[in-house]
């Protein structure tokens, strides 16, 4: 089981950027765990905006392609969430998600705000 904090959540105006960091403190092997990002925007279900596993191919959302950009380092236990282009959209609480590429089950953490607006 992993324990994930996220970090670099902010209040940022349309067309601006952020960098999200989530770091496992557990000290499990990183890299076999799938990694991502979800996010819960105001009066909207949470849904998965990108995802990586073990290959260099992350997952993107049709929202995010071509804006956000998926990484991780497994030696720094952390992944990343370079977001780009950013619109009021986005706006939301983003959470970092895990689960074992075996089986076991699901990590959250307990999520970073995104503000996007003028």
């Amino acid at each position: 089981q992993l324990q994930l904090v996220e970090s670099g959540g902010d209040l940022v105006q349309p067309g601006g950027s952020l960098n999200l960091s989530c770091v496992d403190s557990s000290g499990n092997i990183f890299s076999h765990y799938l990694m991502g990002w979800y996010r819960q925007c105001p009066g909207k279900q949470r849904e998965l905006v990108a995802q990586i596993g073990s290959s260099d191919s992350p997952y993107y959302s049709d929202s995010v392609k071509g804006r956000f950009t998926l990484s991780r380092d497994n030696a720094k236990s952390t992944v990343y969430l370079q977001m780009n282009g950013l619109k009021p959209e986005d706006t939301g609480i983003y959470y970092c998600h895990s689960r074992p590429l075996g089986t076991g089950m699901d990590d959250w953490g307990k999520g970073t705000l995104v503000y996007v607006t003028s």
